[in-house]
């Protein structure tokens, strides 16, 4: 073999070599790059779940305390739930509810209408309950502001179409927007009647922001597991995953029947 042949070869292995461990210190700093990365991920992670943790189930004290101002026609125990249909009717719905809750609003869309014809033929009466539990997790106020502003309807008789709107236009769950009270009087004006300088008063003072804070509080004391919490005649029926809008239908005639 001459000389420029071997010369050649010990060049190409030479070259092979370098290019192995190029290769291998690439493989090296993904690997660094990759734990790196996880590394920061589960920290972030971890500092999410802490922030979510560390205010869980605290409502934002922003606005003083006032006296505990009860809407009009509330029932129950401290006077916290808020009555809709006749009171003849054999069977209970207790709905828990956030009005920043994407849960509550699914539950909204899926059960509205028959809900709605139940109350109107007289075979079931509601007693909704207002939380503030993403307030709690999220930070804000709006679930409370809204809440107000609900209470507020029902002292005008016009809860049950508010409620309805206040689910309608729900923001996303990041988005405080229900913390404007300008945006509820807005909103009130998609309710015939409502837009009342009574009405934008009462949503401007935070007539019932104290009401809304022993109810989002007994939602604590209760030992529930979220929002929304519906139970029918004493049973959870939101943990029911065979419970469609018919099947609440049923139970709600057969309990009219007996």
């Amino acid at each position: 073999m001459s000389e420029k042949n071997r010369e050649r070869k010990r060049t190409a292995r030479e070259r092979l070599a370098a290019e192995r461990e190029k290769q291998k210190s690439a493989e090296r700093r993904r690997r660094v790059l990759i734990v790196g990365a996880s590394v920061v991920c589960v920290l972030g992670l971890a500092a999410v779940i802490g922030v979510v943790a560390a205010n869980a189930g605290k409502d934002d004290g922003s606005k003083a305390a006032g006296p505990v101002v009860a809407p009009s026609g509330a029932q129950g125990k401290d006077s916290l739930a808020i009555p809709v249909g006749k009171e003849s009717a054999k069977s209970t719905l207790t709905v828990w509810e956030d009005f920043r809750c994407p849960a509550c609003k699914a539950f909204e869309t899926a059960y509205r209408p028959t809900i709605h014809k139940l109350t109107d033929a007289g075979q079931l009466k509601v007693r909704y309950h207002l939380a503030t539990i993403i307030d709690g997790n999220l930070g804000g106020t709006g679930s409370r502001n809204a809440a107000n502003a609900a209470a507020c309807a029902q002292d005008t008789g016009k809860f049950p179409d508010y409620h309805d709107v206040l689910y309608d236009k729900q923001p996303a769950e990041t988005d405080d927007g229900y913390a404007d009270n300008s945006k509820l009087i807005e909103l009130a004006a998609e309710v015939d009647g409502l837009d009342t300088p009574a009405f934008r008063t009462c949503v401007e003072k935070g007539t019932h922001n104290s009401w809304v804070d022993k109810s989002a509080a007994a939602f604590r004391n209760g030992g529930f597991s979220g929002t929304p919490t519906v139970i029918l005649d004493g049973k959870n029926i939101y943990q029911d995953r065979t419970m469609t809008p018919a099947k609440l239908k049923r139970l709600v005639q057969r309990a009219n029947k007996g």
